[in-house]
């Protein structure tokens, strides 16, 4: 059986990267990890061969050799996958579909011949069979949450490592909150399930024998949700990671609860964690209460943010507005906020009904659901009838992103995070940090309509923070991202 992979591509999003990637002359930020661990599973004698769309397009030929067609993504990448689908169907090839977007009932993957709702590792030898024998089922679900310690390294030999900006490994599945937006914990339970210590530093070792030095990411949407395994896992983490002179430095999501346990945030500084990814989504304690993110109400929220900072990590966050409970000056306390937490990448969304999840069932009890979610919060365009007049909400929404990716704003914050930011944990330059140094240089420095902001920011930076200019020029590059993606700036095309 011979089985052609397929990763859709994401549109132009926030975590799409799309503006800062050719700095590095990279195509995604992250290889396809859960494919790639599905390729893993399947039968040995089979031969796979993998594309990512975002690295670049399928060959006709690759869809000639092909006997099945899989693929595997998100909501928001439902409008690539339809055209593969389609693209196959007119080639008589079967198409399989898993992934968070198989729980969905989305209309993007109705045509396909097969619907793997779950996670595959049960799934996947019978499906393999039934393909095998000609008597492959329109749908199959997972019965139970796998045990992750029998999870098989992933097939990377499928994928070119150096279109990437960063490597991944998944630790967990998981979370044990109850925010009333989130489907992951619909889909992978509240009780998080880990790998062994063991397994992930075999998928370390896998990485670095490929040559790999630099950013890893740990791609866990709550990595400190399993605690007590999380502190068996990190002391050997920052053996590993010392005993090879740092190869990597790690990223990764966790919970605002970090904040509490100084254990935690001492193991994560010392394996050269020097990111972290939270979900703060507002400082209006009414809407946290609304959406039980309980966990953000037991300590000050801006005391949790600088403390972790002050341990040498970025804190990335996920902000939304359109909450029943936000009031009308929601959209300054945001703004506001974002400036007092100097949180340079603030990922600020429109509240989004996701299928399945709780506020999508509540809100479809109240009679105020308009259409399913396109899986972006991104986008100005809302599912459901919000409490706020809609019309005050998106000209709120965009007001936010406006300002705070305005560059000299966005320059200020980067500035106010570096004097909070703790002692820097050593990152490995590589070639690839040196040709965007130099692009930036180029295209920030020399081309862009923000030019005199840009030379201001990293004057001052060599004055006042000279230890942390590498994280200074990344955080540069990563600001023309936000600034093209909300039209903050002028294009280069347009200069």
């Amino acid at each position: 059986m011979k089985v052609l992979m397929i990763y859709p591509e994401f549109p132009d999003t926030f975590w799409s990267f799309k503006h800062a990637l050719p700095f590095q002359g990279k195509r995604s930020a992250y290889p396809p990890l859960g494919m790639l661990t599905v390729a893993a599973m399947l039968p040995a004698s089979w031969q796979k061969r993998a594309v990512d769309l975002n690295v670049r397009p399928v060959k006709d030929s690759e869809l000639a050799w092909a006997d099945v067609v899989f693929l595997s993504g998100m909501m928001v990448q439902g409008p690539s996958m339809k055209k593969v689908i389609d693209r196959a169907r007119e080639r008589g090839l079967r198409t399989v579909v898993g992934g968070p977007i198989a729980s969905t009932k989305d209309p993007s993957i109705a045509d396909a011949d097969h619907i793997v709702e779950g996670e595959a590792e049960e799934l996947i030898s019978i499906l393999a069979k039934d393909l095998e024998s000609g008597g492959a089922r329109a749908h199959y679900k997972a019965s139970v949450l796998p045990d992750l310690t029998q999870v098989p390294l992933p097939d990377l030999s499928l994928v070119d490592p150096w279109k990437y900006s960063a490597m991944a490994v998944q630790y967990s599945r998981g979370c044990p909150f109850t925010c009333e937006f989130c489907d992951i914990i619909e889909i992978y339970g509240r009780k998080p399930r880990t790998k062994t210590p063991e397994q992930v530093l075999a998928e370390l070792d896998q990485i670095y024998d490929m040559g790999w030095r630099g950013r890893l990411f740990l791609v866990d949407d709550n990595f400190i949700g399993n605690k007590k395994n999380v502190k068996k896992l990190l002391p050997e983490l920052v053996r590993w990671n010392r005993d090879r002179n740092f190869p990597f430095s790690f990223l990764t999501e966790a919970s605002l609860n970090l904040a509490e346990d100084q254990e935690l945030l001492e193991y994560m500084r010392d394996a050269h964690f020097n990111g972290v990814f939270m979900g703060i989504e507002t400082p209006v304690a009414e809407s946290l209460k609304e959406t039980t993110k309980f966990q953000n109400l037991r300590k000050d929220l801006l005391e949790s943010v600088k403390l972790v900072q002050s341990y040498g990590m970025e804190v990335m966050a996920g902000f939304i507005v359109g909450f029943d409970n936000d009031p009308p000056d929601v959209f300054e306390r945001q703004i506001q906020f974002i400036r007092d937490a100097a949180i340079p990448i603030s990922m600020v969304g429109l509240l989004s009904a996701l299928p399945n999840t709780q506020l999508w069932r509540r809100l479809k009890a109240e009679g105020r659901l308009l259409k399913e979610s396109l899986g972006s919060n991104t986008l100005v365009d809302m599912n459901f009838i919000p409490r706020m007049d809609t019309q005050e909400l998106l000209d709120g929404y965009r007001r936010i992103l406006e300002t705070i990716y305005y560059p000299r704003e966005y320059f200020n914050r980067v500035q106010a995070f570096l004097s909070q930011l703790g002692t820097p944990t050593h990152t490995p330059i590589v070639f690839a940090d040196i040709m965007a140094v130099a692009r930036s240089l180029w295209k920030q420095g020399l081309r862009s309509d923000y030019r005199k902001e840009y030379w201001k920011f990293l004057a001052q930076t060599v004055r006042r923070h000279r230890q942390h200019l590498d994280k200074a020029l990344t955080l540069a590059i990563m600001g023309h991202h936000f600034f093209e993606l909300t039209g903050t700036v002028q294009s280069e095309s347009q200069l």
